[in-house]
Parts: structure tokens; sequence; C-alpha cells
């Protein structure tokens, strides 16, 4: 049996240390079952140390592992936290922002509803005095048609008599 079958094939528990038995010979155990018993304890300590050791760096990488990922956590739960303030700074400045919007805009209707009332206030007084010159001006028509009709008649009346 190979070196690694027999490794392989033997783990040691401590319920096996605390029952085995050795064949006894007169001067005491028979060495060769002692020396063989020995053997195997020793590779599989070598075993178990060499699987400690094993274990023990997956550990150490599993822990940095651990340590990367809290990190990482930890910064995305900074970026998380520093994007909520930053959309909350932006809603805040969004509405303040449409707030002036809108005050201007306000502003700037009210302004053209005063432009446009003034303006019909101008063109009422010129339509008023286009309307009042437009009379002036019929009025003197009329009366100068009114002259001419007299003098027409008159001289109508004139030209009859002789």
């Amino acid at each position: 049996m190979s070196e690694d079958q027999r490794a392989d094939s033997f783990h040691l528990t401590p319920l096996d240390i605390r029952r085995q038995e050795f064949r006894r010979s007169l001067r005491g155990y028979e060495p060769l079952g002692v020396e063989d018993f020995r053997s195997r304890v020793a590779e599989e300590l070598e075993r178990v140390i060499r699987e400690k050791a094993v274990l023990e760096e997956r550990l150490a990488a599993l822990t940095e592992q651990l340590r990367v990922f809290r990190d990482r956590e930890k910064a995305m739960n900074e970026a998380l936290v520093a994007a909520q303030q930053l959309r909350e700074e932006t809603r805040t400045a969004a509405e303040r922002e449409a707030q002036v919007i809108l005050r201007e805009a306000e502003t700037a209707g009210r302004r053209l509803v005063d432009q446009a009332a003034s303006e019909e206030s101008a063109i009422k007084t010129r339509a008023s005095e286009a309307e009042r010159q437009f009379m002036a001006y019929v009025g003197g028509f009329r009366a100068m048609l009114e002259r001419q009709l007299a003098e027409l008649r008159a001289l109508d009346g004139s030209g009859a008599k002789g």
C-alpha cells in the first residue's frame, strides 16, 4: 500500500487512539505494531496540519474578501446617501427655480396685459378722435354742400327770372 493510499484510508480519531490495542509479547508491546501505529499517527497528524494550513489560508483569503466586500458595501452606502442628498438638493433647487420662473412668467403676463390695456385705451382714444374728426369733416362737408346748394338754388332762381 502506498503512503498516499494509506493516508487516505486511515483517518485517526480520538476514539481510535483510545481503542488501539497492541499485541503483547514477553517484553511488552510488539515493536512493529507500535511503530506502525506511531507512523500512522504521525502521517495523520501531518495530513491534519497540512489541511489546517490550507484551511487557514482559505480563511485568510475569505477574510480579506469579506473585508473588501464590506469596504465596497460601505462605499456603496456612502454613494447612495450622497445620491439621495443630491437628489433632494436638486429637487429643492428645481422647485425654487420653477417658482422663480413662474413668478417671472406671471409678472411678464401682467405686464403684457397692462400693455395691451394701455394700447387698447390709446386705440380707443385715437378712434374717438378719428370719429370726432370724421363727424367734424361730415359736418363741414354738409355745411359746404348746403351752401353750394343754396348758391345753386339762388343761381337757378335768378336764371329763371332773367
